[in-house]
């Protein structure tokens, strides 16, 4: 279980604003959607954070265009205008924004760098997706390339790209040979972390802005805790 919501408008980290978007290093146990949780979303904290700085009266507009797991933390992007959105959501929906991620490890994977292909089956009533090696029914393919960029005591600190966007993708396919993240008992890792996150990081996005069509480059630092620290 993520422990609650800690984030608030004042204390958002933010990557970059513009006119029309807004990146947020999101930090592990933000959801960034309304759920049936009914915990504050990450979205309804950038609202509050809009309305505030710029005396917005009413509503404030944003548009949500992809998400992270709630136990993970990262870069989240978010439409400030309705002309943005439809074309972020299509920018991520044709894999047009390249993503990285760093995720920890316990276990060393068999090879030093690898792509993994596996077919992702949702379990909608686990909240689970299973990487099968094989095309299985209702299955989608998934593929990502893995590198290891630090030995650490204890871990390893991996850098993933990836190349398509599946739920629990990363979790799923680094569990399924035998290196599950740290902190993730979902995915048979020993043991939780005890804010209920788990080591893994959206590290670096970069995408042609959706309306000033000039290349948008982000990285953001991963929570302060003893093993990211180790990391960085």
């Amino acid at each position: 279980m993520v422990n609650k919501i800690h984030s608030t408008a004042k204390n958002l980290q933010i990557i970059y604003e513009d006119n029309h978007l807004i990146a947020i290093n999101k930090r592990p146990g933000d959801i960034v959607q309304g759920d049936k949780t009914g915990d504050l979303p990450l979205s309804d904290i950038v609202k509050q954070y809009l309305k505030e700085k710029y005396n917005k009266p009413g509503n404030v507009y944003l548009g949500v265009a992809h998400r992270l797991d709630r136990p993970t933390s990262g870069i989240v992007v978010f439409a400030k205008t309705s002309k943005a959105l439809p074309r972020l959501n299509k920018l991520f929906a044709e894999k047009a924004a390249k993503k990285t991620y760093w995720a920890v490890v316990k276990k060393m994977p068999e090879k030093e760098q690898d792509t993994l292909t596996h077919y992702m089956k949702r379990n909608p009533k686990q909240n689970k997706s299973y990487a099968n090696k094989k095309e299985v029914p209702d299955s989608k393919k998934a593929i990502l390339d893995y590198r290891i960029i630090k030995k650490l005591d204890a871990y390893y600190l991996l850098e993933i790209d990836l190349k398509t966007g599946r739920h629990h993708q990363i979790r799923s396919q680094l569990a399924a040979i035998g290196t599950p993240i740290k902190g993730d008992l979902k995915y048979g890792f020993d043991r939780s972390n005890k804010d209920g996150s788990i080591h893994l990081h959206a590290r670096r996005l970069s995408f042609i802005h959706p309306v000033k069509k000039e290349m948008l480059k982000f990285v953001a630092p991963p929570p302060p805790d003893v093993v990211w620290n180790a990391c960085c």
